[in-house]
């Protein structure tokens, strides 16, 4: 029997979409920012042009949100964005995520908002981004540091007339159950334009807190950040991060006699201690109850050299913590029996070594005080 040939058409009306992605990052992303990635992806192997504006058009949504999913995009690192004076994105570099190495097609712009599709050879080392992000993406012990603007009543009139920003309102208002006042809508600014919150992701982080009776917005900021810097973007990730986080940190805190929501600065040595030197919640707790029984004040500061030197002795579990202590154990015993040994030794050698000896001796000249007796 003959063999058949199988031509295929050279029309090609498919967008590849790389395994990785699927697998690692789509499903963390909300439905605005995976419009956007595969649209791109559309666009890039059609090379056709594009536009910030007809991104907003075609899928309905504002400009801003086009933009906040691009650069949630670029933190995740498969794509950098070019911008221009005005801060609008005008070049796309999609990374390749088969490589080992930093590859990219790029996507140039003829006009100051046209994203102009063309392909470029691949390098093994990819250009430096055009772009230099601002402070508040700036990285500290690998996390971004984020710091909030002092925004003028201008900065929130402008705030109040976005599209998205109605919306925002209506939920903050609902949830806090009264009008807003000036400093809880530059809260709000802060989330959306310094932070990148989505209007989902408001509008969980408020039910958040106001279901643990906490409406100050200083609380929601707070809460906001810790969010922030680390890396949720999504209701779905921030109930995840949440029942984690609320599980460890309360039961942190109450091991350390604190009831209280914790502070920034609380937060931190505990997100270090679980983030960066990766402990797991038994051994910051044994750390704790030794903070307690040894001092009542500045006990998270005397909880981090504790954690501090077990990061630096590479513990890894309770037992780690059991042979530390024996060799502290066995060096102590050491050096006491050397000191008891150059102890008795000194003792030994010492002429003033009874107990009559020991006291001061005095001289005295008995012929004087015979004739001193005499005279009297």
């Amino acid at each position: 029997m003959a063999r058949l040939t199988i031509y295929k058409d050279s029309r090609n009306n498919t967008t590849p979409v790389n395994n990785r992605f699927i697998d690692e990052f789509m499903g963390s992303a909300n439905d605005v920012q995976l419009k956007v990635y595969l649209y791109l992806l559309r666009m890039l192997g059609a090379n056709q042009a594009t536009s910030v504006s007809d991104l907003a058009d075609k899928f309905n949504h504002t400009e801003r949100e086009i933009i906040r999913a691009l650069k949630y995009w670029e933190k995740q690192k498969l794509l950098t964005l070019d911008y221009d004076a005005g801060g609008i994105p005008v070049g796309i570099h999609f990374r390749d995520l088969d490589t080992e190495y930093t590859v990219e097609r790029k996507i140039e712009s003829s006009t100051s908002q046209s994203l102009a599709m063309f392909m470029e050879p691949s390098e093994s080392v990819s250009p430096e981004p055009v772009y230099e992000k601002p402070a508040y993406e700036k990285t500290a012990y690998e996390k971004p540091v984020y710091e909030k603007p002092v925004y003028s009543a201008g900065d929130v009139r402008e705030f109040k007339n976005r599209e998205e920003t109605a919306q925002i309102m209506f939920i903050a208002e609902s949830y806090i159950g009264r009008p807003l006042t000036p400093a809880e809508m530059k809260s709000l600014l802060f989330l959306t334009d310094v932070l990148q919150f989505s209007v989902d992701l408001i509008d969980y982080l408020i039910a958040y807190c106001v279901e643990r009776n906490k409406k100050d917005f200083k609380y929601i900021e707070r809460v906001a950040l810790n969010w922030a810097e680390n890396n949720v973007t999504t209701p779905a990730q921030a109930k995840r991060f949440s029942k984690k986080y609320d599980k460890n940190v309360y039961a942190i805190m109450n091991a350390l006699g604190k009831t209280n929501a914790p502070t920034n600065k609380e937060a931190e040595y505990i997100t270090r201690w679980t983030g960066e030197y990766g402990f797991d919640l038994d051994i910051i707790l044994e750390a704790c109850d030794r903070t307690v029984m040894a001092t009542d004040r500045h006990r998270l500061e005397y909880a981090e050299s504790i954690l501090s030197n077990w990061h630096q002795e590479n513990v890894q579990k309770k037992a780690d913590i059991r042979k530390i202590d024996e060799l502290y154990q066995q060096k102590k015993t050491s050096v006491r029996s050397a000191s008891s040994k150059q102890a008795g030794s000194e003792n030994r050698n010492s002429s003033a070594n009874n107990k009559f000896n020991q006291f001061p001796q005095n001289s005295y000249d008995f012929e004087a005080l015979e004739k001193q007796l005499l005279s009297n």
